[in-house]
């Protein structure tokens, strides 16, 4: 079985714009901005035989302020760019109630059952409680970028990291 890290994709990937202590994905291709030292950090990972894999919540559009198109344009920039073949997505709200929406792990655990991961072997990192959450309920290692949105914070256990570049190069010293 592989080993593989879960990246949420906003605030982690490429940056979150931040409203009133809330972080907002892109709305489209033209307003994602890749964070630094991201490549590098998957090219290293990807060195040292990790699958890497993005799971990312996109409520809005059950909100129906973007579209899944979009959605799907921003995933394949960051496909090109970056070398992620593996995006998994939930385009539900939290009233749908559906297993795929971190904080539950569905997304972990679909990704895990169709590329053959262990997850005991793998890592979650996120910028959001329900990251975190979601990365301790499928039995992954956490690690959690603290950007200080206003929200709750995760509960232990997990290791606090300044970025994704951090987060590696810890993930990589186990």
């Amino acid at each position: 079985m592989k080993k593989a890290v879960f990246l949420d994709r906003d605030g982690v990937v490429n940056r979150a714009f931040v409203l009133n202590g809330v972080p907002r994905p892109p709305r489209s291709v033209d307003e994602v901005e890749i964070l630094f030292g991201v490549k590098e950090s998957i090219l290293l990972l990807k060195k040292h035989n990790f699958e890497i894999v993005i799971v990312t919540n996109q409520p809005d559009v059950a909100r129906g302020s973007v579209t899944r198109e979009s959605i799907i344009q921003i995933n394949e920039l960051l496909k090109l760019n970056l070398g992620i073949n593996h995006f998994y997505t939930c385009f539900h709200d939290d009233p749908h109630k559906c297993d795929c929406r971190k904080p539950k792990p569905g997304l972990i655990l679909k990704a895990a059952q169709d590329l053959d991961i262990d997850l005991s072997r793998s890592s979650m990192v996120g910028d959001r409680w329900r990251d975190i959450t979601a990365g301790q309920s499928a039995g992954c290692k956490c690690y959690f970028i603290d950007y200080e949105y206003l929200e709750k914070s995760p509960t232990l256990p997990y290791t606090q990291v300044n970025s994704l570049n951090e987060a590696v190069k810890m993930i990589l010293e186990n």
